[in-house]
C-alpha cells in the first residue's frame, strides 16, 4: 500500500505557491545562477583581502554559510558571515564586503552596506533588484542580478554559486567542479522527489515521517556540517512551521551533552535527534556521536544522514537538498502551507515605523 508521500496530490494540496516544485528545481537554479555569475566580468584583486564578509539575513545569508565552510577547508583567508544592522569594525580598505538580499530591500544589509561603504570595502551585491541594487549600481560596485519572486529560501543557487564564482575571479578561492557538484544533486532530486523513489525506498520521505509531531535536535558532525545543521533548522522553521534546534560536534559534547539528562522532564512527548554526517570523520568525531547517543539513551530516536559526493561543495548540496525534501513533506504531513510566512511579514510592518 503505497504512503501518502508518494501522492503528489496529497504534498501539493496546501502548496499554492508551488515550493514543491520551486525545491526539485534547486539543481536547475544553480545551473542558471552558474551562467548569471559568469556573464559577469570580475577582476582578480589586486592584493588579498585581510577578511571576506557576507552580510544578509535569512535564506538571503545561507549561501554564506556554504562560502564559509568552503574557505575554511580551501583558502588563505577568512570569510565570515554577518548577520546584523552593522559590520565589525574591523571591517575596512581592502576588503570585500558581500551585501546578499533576495529582494534587496532587507533593512538590516541595506544598515551593513552603509557601513561597508562607510569603511572603504570593496561592496559586491547579489540581489534581484530593490533598493540594494539601485545604491550599489549608483556607487560603481558590481552587481550580480538574480531571478527574484520567489521565497528566499528557495533562492540558495542563486545566493550562493555568483559568491563562489565571485571569490574564484577574485582569486581568494580555489575552482570548484560545479558540474559535478550539479550532476550528483540532479541525480539525488530524481530519487527523493515526490515521484521518484517510493516511501519505502525515500530516506527523506521516512524521515520527514519520524519528525512528524515530534521536536527535532539537528547535530552536524564537524563545522561544515553543524553549518548545514543550521540550514535544516530554518527550512523546518519556515516550511514546516516546528521549531528544531541545531548545534555541532565537538562542542555540543561540552555543554548541551548534559542538557539531555533532564530532557524527558521538559514536557517534550518525542525528541528526535539527526545527525549529519559525512562518512569520513575522524575516529574521535565518530566516538563522540556514539558515545552521546548512548548517554541519550530512550529519551530520543535516533537517525544519521550522510553526504553525498566526494568533493567539499557536493557534500554540502546534496545533505542540504535532503533536508529540504524532508521539510517540504514535514509542511504536508503538518497540514500547513509552506510559503506562508505571516508572522515574519507581521514584524516587518511593526518593524517599518521603528527609526533605526
Amino acid at each position: 500500500m503505497s504512503h501518502q508521500l508518494d501522492d503528489r496530490a496529497f504534498v501539493t494540496r496546501l502548496d499554492p505557491k508551488e515550493m514543491l516544485r520551486l525545491t526539485e528545481e534547486f539543481p536547475k537554479q544553480c545551473r542558471e545562477a552558474l551562467a548569471i555569475a559568469r556573464a559577469v566580468d570580475l577582476k582578480p584583486a589586486p592584493q588579498r583581502p585581510s577578511v571576506v564578509m557576507l552580510t544578509g539575513m535569512g535564506g538571503s545569508a545561507a549561501g554564506g554559510d556554504f562560502a564559509r565552510s568552503l574557505f575554511e577547508a580551501q583558502a588563505a583567508v577568512p570569510f565570515i558571515v554577518n548577520r546584523d544592522y552593522r559590520l565589525p569594525s574591523y571591517v575596512g580598505l581592502g576588503d570585500y564586503v558581500f551585501c546578499a538580499s533576495y529582494s534587496g530591500n532587507t533593512e538590516e544589509t541595506l544598515s551593513a552596506y552603509a557601513d561597508a561603504k562607510k569603511a572603504g570595502a570593496k561592496i559586491i551585491a547579489v540581489t534581484s533588484g530593490g533598493k540594494l541594487a539601485e545604491q550599489a549600481k549608483a556607487d560603481g560596485f558590481t552587481v550580480f542580478t538574480i531571478p527574484g519572486g520567489n521565497p528566499p529560501r528557495t533562492a540558495l543557487g542563486y545566493m550562493l554559486i555568483p559568491v563562489l564564482v565571485a571569490c574564484e575571479a577574485l582569486g581568494i578561492l580555489p575552482k570548484q567542479d560545479y558540474e559535478k557538484a550539479f550532476s550528483l544533486i540532479e541525480k539525488c532530486g530524481a530519487e527523493w522527489t515526490v515521484d521518484g523513489a517510493e516511501f519505502d525506498q525515500n530516506p527523506t520521505k521516512q524521515l520527514a515521517q519520524a519528525l512528524h509531531g515530534k521536536l527535532a535536535v539537528i547535530y552536524g558532525l564537524g563545522p561544515w556540517q553543524g553549518a548545514i545543521a543550521g540550514r535544516w533548522k530554518g527550512q523546518i522553521n519556515e516550511n514546516a512551521k516546528n521549531l528544531a534546534f541545531p548545534n555541532t560536534y565537538p562542542e555540543l559534547n561540552h555543554n548541551e551533552i548534559l542538557g539531555w539528562v533532564g530532557a524527558n522532564k521538559q514536557g517534550v512527548d518525542s525528541w528526535v535527534m539527526i545527525t549529519l554526517e559525512d562518512g569520513t570523520e575522524i575516529e574521535k568525531m565518530k566516538t563522540r556521536s556514539r558515545v552521546t547517543e548512548r548517554l541519550v539513551g530512550s529519551t530520543a530516536e535516533f537517525h544519521h544522514v550522510q553526504a553525498r559526493g566526494e568533493a567539499l561543495l557536493e557534500k554540502m548540496l546534496s545533505l542540504t537538498f535532503f533536508g529540504d525534501f524532508v521539510s517540504i513533506y514535514l509542511a504536508a504531513l503538518n497540514g500547513i502551507d509552506p510559503e506562508n510566512i505571516d508572522s515574519i511579514n507581521t514584524l516587518k510592518e511593526e518593524l517599518s515605523s521603528v527609526p533605526l
